[in-house]
This record gives C-alpha cells, sequence and structure tokens, in this order.
C-alpha cells in the first residue's frame, strides 16, 4: 500500500512541476484569450450588421428583407466564429482536430445529399433577399404562378392571387420571375368607331377629354397614338398611358367609361359589326329598295 503511495505522490510530483504548471497556465491563458478574441470580433462584427440595417431603413425598400438578411448574416456570422474558436481551443488542449473535421465533412456530405432540395431552397432565397428581386406587395409571375408577394423567406415565397388562393412556392423551384411592378405601367386602350364618324371630330372630342382629364393614378397620358387598325367594324384608335403600379386595371376601365361617355356627349357612335342584305324584286331583277342596315 505504501509502495502505490509513494508512487502517486511522486507522478502527482511531477506534474505539479513548476514546468507542468507553466504549460497549463499557458494553454489557459491561451484559450482565455481566443474566448475573449472571438467575443471581440463577434461584437464588432454584429454591430457591422446592425449599422448597415439602420443605414437600409432610411433608403426606400422592403425593410423585412433588410431584417431577415441582416438576422441571416448575423447567424452564420455567430456560427463560423464560434467554430473557429472551438476548433483552436482544441489544438489548445492537444485535441487533433483533423479526424473531428474529417468526420463531420463526410456527416455534412451525407446530409447534404438528403436535404439537397432543402439547400437548394435556402441558397435561392438567400440571394432573392440580396439581390431585391421582388419584395413584399409586388405583383408578380413565378414558378408558374401570378399573384400578389406576401411573404418572402428563405425557403418558400408567397403569393396571393386575385381568386384569394395561397400559393406557397419552394425558393429552388423559381427558376424565371417576371416583376410587374414599376414607375408606371401601361394602358392600352382600342376606340373603334363607324367609317361614317368623322376622325378628326373623333379625334378631337378625345384630345378635349384627356387634356381635363385628372386622375390620381395617372403618371402620364392619356393621349391618342393613331390609327391602329381598319377593321370590319370600323375605324380603331389606339389610347395610351401609364398608371401606377397595380391601378393599371381600374385606368383601364375608368378609360373605356369616360371615352363612351365623351362619345354619346358628341353624338359619336361606336363602330360595331354591319350587315347588309340587298333583296332583288321579282320582276325585272331591279333592287327593291335601298340596302336594309341590321
Amino acid at each position: 500500500m505504501s509502495g502505490w503511495f509513494e508512487q502517486a505522490w511522486s507522478e502527482l510530483g511531477d506534474f505539479i512541476s513548476p514546468p507542468t504548471i507553466l504549460i497549463v497556465i499557458r494553454t489557459l491563458a491561451n484559450i482565455a484569450l481566443i474566448w475573449l478574441g472571438s467575443r471581440i470580433v463577434l461584437r464588432f462584427a454584429t454591430n457591422v450588421v446592425e449599422r448597415l440595417l439602420r443605414i437600409q431603413d432610411r433608403t426606400p425598400g422592403d425593410p423585412r428583407r433588410a431584417k431577415t438578411l441582416g438576422a441571416l448574416v448575423q447567424s452564420l456570422l455567430r456560427y463560423l466564429i464560434c467554430f473557429i474558436a472551438g476548433t483552436m481551443i482544441l489544438q489548445e488542449l492537444g485535441i487533433e482536430t483533423s479526424t473531428i473535421l474529417a468526420t463531420a465533412g463526410l456527416g455534412g456530405l451525407a446530409v447534404g445529399f438528403g436535404a439537397q432540395n432543402l439547400v437548394k431552397d435556402v441558397i435561392t432565397g438567400f440571394f432573392i433577399l440580396l439581390e431585391d428581386h421582388f419584395g413584399v406587395g409586388d405583383y408578380i409571375t413565378a414558378g408558374g404562378q401570378s399573384g400578389v408577394v406576401e411573404e418572402v423567406g428563405l425557403r418558400v415565397t408567397k403569393l396571393r392571387d386575385f381568386g384569394g388562393e395561397l400559393h406557397i412556392i419552394p425558393n429552388g423551384s423559381i427558376d424565371r420571375v417576371t416583376n410587374h411592378m414599376g414607375q408606371g405601367m401601361r394602358v392600352l386602350v382600342r376606340v373603334t368607331i363607324p367609317y361614317e364618324e368623322s376622325l378628326e371630330r373623333t379625334m378631337a372630342t378625345l384630345e378635349s377629354l384627356f387634356a381635363e382629364m385628372k386622375h390620381p393614378d395617372l403618371v402620364e397620358g392619356p393621349k391618342i397614338l393613331g390609327v391602329s387598325n381598319l377593321g370590319d367594324s370600323g375605324v380603331e384608335l389606339l389610347v395610351w398611358a401609364r398608371a401606377k403600379a397595380m391601378s393599371q386595371w381600374s385606368m383601364e376601365r375608368e378609360l373605356r367609361t369616360q371615352i363612351k361617355m365623351a362619345l354619346d356627349e358628341a353624338g359619336i357612335e361606336i363602330g360595331y359589326p354591319h350587315r347588309y342584305l340587298v333583296f332583288n324584286s321579282v320582276q325585272g331583277g331591279d333592287l327593291a329598295g335601298p340596302p336594309a342596315k341590321n
């Protein structure tokens, strides 16, 4: 028993020898410096991201996009800094990290193969937010669906169409986006008048209407581009205007209403298909009269 005690005491003496104590103190000091440095770097990176978010809040754009990107970047930075600091601490403790990193790499590869669609959705969602392809409230066409964007996330985008249905589209399946929002959306209205009507009087009537027409949704116009077609129903005039985004359809209806009322007031008919029937008399084959208008 005394022999075992003496051996243990000898080993303890070797462990607490001055060189060993210096190594332990140096290791603990290095770990403390690594931990403190990681905290300082993380705090600095977080402050930079928050400052960029405050700048974004003072500029036009979707604040939800900025907050989502900010939270994502902060999370990625936190994981990255903690991973690097943890690896350095393990190395200070004398633990071989190459085997751990290799195992983690194989595990990450297996998870990546199993969840590649999820990874694709997240990566695509990140670049949608980063490059500001569209935002909440925009009317877009994506993934074969059209609607107003209700939510833009890292994994899915939610669209609400005019029928009230909600379409949830994985970001990975969005290969092409058409954003219908802009400074001014085109409005085209076609007006057809009979060949018998005076083209000059019709255009003067419409120009007088457009000169006095004021609407909060109008960005530019309306104005007559000219004769666009000579059809079966009559002469077709093309009216052009630009309206605020999402109001182009209501502006088309408003223009048609105002044009119809102005033409009625001026006594100008709207063109419509005509059919003429010609009858021959029984005797002599002379026309029974002027063509009958139907």
